[in-house]
């Protein structure tokens, strides 16, 4: 288990065990409310993000490049659920870490995502190959970048 999963439990009833020491039952009174507000802000920004991501299909993103640009190691599925408004199409049997999941847009871009208990470790953008795209002369090497400029 991971020491978050303590560590503010035990937080929460350090508090409310100094606030007694402090000032009492009133103490007690002030900071249950604070945390109870706390919980009830989290439960509802949990809320409207399921919400929000049961109105769309199930691995759905409007744009896959869009979302390979905002994402940052270490965000939560919850947020990246938000950004794309949509549950990710789950790849990964159910409880192996870690949970792979797929988002596709309309143009069969897709982003795959792994995330390590809820929080992202890597994502790969895959972008189907365009039809429009010219073919690369015989002597290139495709997987090095083209590059301008004048060459020494």
């Amino acid at each position: 288990m991971r020491i978050q999963n303590f560590l503010v439990p035990a937080a929460c009833v350090a508090l409310l065990f100094l606030a007694h020491r402090t000032y009492g039952w009133p103490g007690v009174a002030a900071v249950g409310g604070g945390l109870m507000m706390w919980l009830l802000l989290h439960f509802t920004r949990l809320m409207t993000v399921l919400k929000r991501a049961a109105n769309r299909p199930i691995g759905y993103v409007d744009s896959a490049v869009m979302l390979n640009a905002k994402l940052k190691p270490g965000v939560t599925l919850m947020h990246v659920m938000a950004m794309t408004r949509s549950l990710g199409e789950r790849l990964s049997d159910e409880g192996v870490q870690p949970e792979v999941y797929r988002w596709r847009d309309n143009g069969s871009s897709t982003v795959t995502a792994d995330f390590q208990h809820g929080k992202l470790l890597s994502w790969k953008l895959d972008r189907p190959a365009s039809e429009d795209a010219p073919a690369a002369p015989a002597g290139a090497n495709p997987a090095e970048p083209e590059r301008g400029g004048p060459t020494p």
